[in-house]
């Protein structure tokens, strides 16, 4: 079982970028999944995640209007679209796997398998 996070990259600040979270071992429609980032010499931090109960969503307030997360269930992938990037969004991205809920978020309760991608906002 693992997750691949990919399609990070450079960007201005406005700009966007769509991430996708790829799974080989289980399908991701049976699992709730999340985004978290990490900045370098800063703690993780959760971004997003959504439910594999009832499709719920949530996000931190940091990205809250911005981002956007939605399955894809015939790629097996969950995506993370990325709209009005800004300098302070600039970390490794990571998916990974745990219940959905704005607990899981604010502590980063989800596991990770795989590398994550950089994703860098500069002009």
């Amino acid at each position: 079982v693992q997750l691949q996070a990919s399609g990070g990259g450079l960007v201005q600040p406005g700009g966007s970028l769509r991430l996708s979270c790829a799974a080989s071992g289980f399908t991701l429609d049976d699992a709730g999944i999340g985004w978290f980032r990490q900045a370098p010499g800063k703690e993780r931090e959760g971004v997003s995640c959504i439910s594999n109960y009832d499709g719920s969503t949530w996000y931190a307030d940091s990205v809250k209007g911005r981002f956007t997360i939605s399955r894809d269930s015939a790629k097996n992938a969950v995506l993370l679209q990325m709209n009005l990037l800004k300098p302070e969004d600039t970390a490794v991205y990571y998916c990974g796997r745990g219940f959905c809920s704005p607990q899981s978020i604010a502590t980063v309760s989800f596991r990770s398998s795989g590398q994550g991608t950089q994703v860098t906002v500069s002009s």
